[in-house]
């Protein structure tokens, strides 16, 4: 009988009485799909066509590689919906920026710091400057629902009872600094990284005074003693600031917008309108041959040129592209003035540079490097190469490369190197700008255009996940 009983018991826990529940990383792989809650910012993520960018975007697509699951992006329609979603535990991660405050804490659980922010007040150039948040009363100040500047505002009412603002839970803290640029709004209030992320595309804000401390970001989780996913998540994190892809990533995305210059970002702004139309399908023929984005020959164009066609430099080179005789020599053209020339020419030379270097460098560091060969040449770029190398730094990536080649002005580093003295800043500003004038240019390109495929959706309602 007990034998029967034993049977009996077996079977049932072979059914499921027995079985043991999966983990929050188990449910996870056995979907096969990592569902990431995000919003659409140049500080999160964003959608350019079929291409996706964004620091929180390739987070969450390595942390899903390394799960090796398929991610999946959903855009909830504000930060509340998305923080409700997270706390009933209807998706997996939210990774959208997300500063870590005490009343946050209190309903989501929050992964590693990996970045900190400063909250600080926007306004219009032209417009007088606030001293302080007393100077609000008189203004419109508008700032998003639900939002960490919603807290810490909150915080100076009982010094400042007669501070009033109001919240919008449809607009983006980037649609808002447009609204400020517009002047349909007196004041807004952002994280300091997307004030920088977005001064080349909204030139006339300025930052009056910061109204926080810096301020921790964090991925979202919810709570749960389940610590399988949370646990993952740290350790990636870790592996991450180990090796340094962190610290490379962020470049990747604030390195080259550190340095404002207002006077330039207003001129491309007009020359996009006045200049660039005579220009842009020889932009795009030109691309389409050598494969390669159309909107990065314009950027290099207007850095070599300011898209004039007959610019001529103290040294002799000229045209759109400011070809050399022996690169104008060596691409057959025949003459440099000429648009269609100078354009075909300086996408074939581009191409050629990059064929140049090893096949082991990536994207995008491959394309940065050709573009300091452009500009340097390759004898030069391979000392920096060399000396990066031997500072025990990647010679593939352009974050390092660009740390060594300001050396080779410095006699202690070029006398040590094959090809000797090179002015080494000149390409490492001359990237930084190129950088910069691609998003404006990709900006203008898809302005108010944020259509998203049918991989990412705006979601109101649980079950939408």
């Amino acid at each position: 009988m007990k034998f029967v009983v034993s049977l009996l018991f077996v079977s049932l826990c072979l059914v499921s009485a027995c079985s043991k529940p999966l983990t929050q990383l188990e449910q996870i792989k056995q979907r096969g799909e990592l569902r990431v809650l995000t919003r659409l910012s140049p500080t999160t993520y964003y959608q350019w066509g079929e291409n996706y960018s964004g620091i929180e975007y390739e987070l969450a697509q390595q942390f899903a590689d390394r799960l090796g699951v398929k991610l999946k992006l959903v855009i909830p329609e504000n930060l509340g919906t998305m923080l409700e979603l997270i706390k009933q535990g209807q998706a997996d991660i939210a990774a959208a920026g997300l500063t870590i405050t005490k009343t946050r804490q209190a309903e989501v659980r929050f992964g590693p710091v990996y970045q900190e922010v400063t909250e600080q007040l926007v306004y219009r150039q032209g417009n007088k400057k606030p001293k302080n948040l007393t100077y609000l009363t008189k203004g419109l100040l508008e700032i998003v629902a639900d939002s960490s500047h919603a807290e810490q505002l909150q915080s100076y009412r009982q010094e400042i009872p007669e501070l009033e603002w109001s919240e919008n839970n449809v607009l983006t803290s980037n649609h808002l600094l447009e609204l400020v640029q517009l002047e349909l709004v007196d004041y807004t209030v952002a994280d300091s990284n997307e004030i920088i992320a977005t001064q080349t595309l909204f030139p006339e804000l300025r930052v009056a005074f910061d109204i926080s401390e810096p301020q921790p970001l964090a991925w979202a989780l919810s709570k749960s003693e389940d610590n399988t996913l949370y646990d993952e998540v740290v350790s990636f994190f870790n592996e991450l600031d180990d090796s340094g892809s962190l610290d490379r990533l962020i470049e990747k995305y604030y390195g080259h917008i550190r340095r404002f210059d207002y006077v330039d970002t207003r001129a491309i702004h007009r020359k996009i309108k006045t200049e660039l139309p005579k220009y842009q399908t020889l932009f795009k023929q030109a691309a389409k041959k050598y494969q390669l984005d159309w909107l990065l020959l314009a950027a290099i164009s207007y850095q070599e040129s300011h898209w004039n066609p007959n610019a001529v430099s103290r040294t002799g080179v000229k045209g759109l592209m400011m070809l050399t005789n022996a690169t104008a020599k060596e691409m057959g053209v025949t003459n440099r003035i000429d648009p269609e020339q100078s354009i075909f020419a300086g996408a074939g030379y581009l191409i050629k540079m990059k064929e140049r270097l090893p096949d082991r460098i990536q994207e995008p560091d491959k394309t940065w490097l050709a573009l300091a060969s452009y500009n340097i040449g390759l004898g030069h770029l391979e000392d920096a190469r060399v000396l990066t190398d031997k500072n025990d730094k990647n010679p593939d990536l352009w974050a390092d490369v660009k740390l060594h080649l300001p050396l080779l002005s410095k006699k202690k580093w070029y006398s040590k190197t094959r090809y000797g003295y090179a002015r080494g800043g000149e390409p490492v500003r001359y990237i930084e700008n190129i950088r910069r004038y691609y998003a404006i240019l990709l900006y203008d390109e898809t302005l108010h255009d944020e259509g998203l495929n049918n991989d990412v959706k705006p979601v109101t309602t649980p079950a939408a996940l």
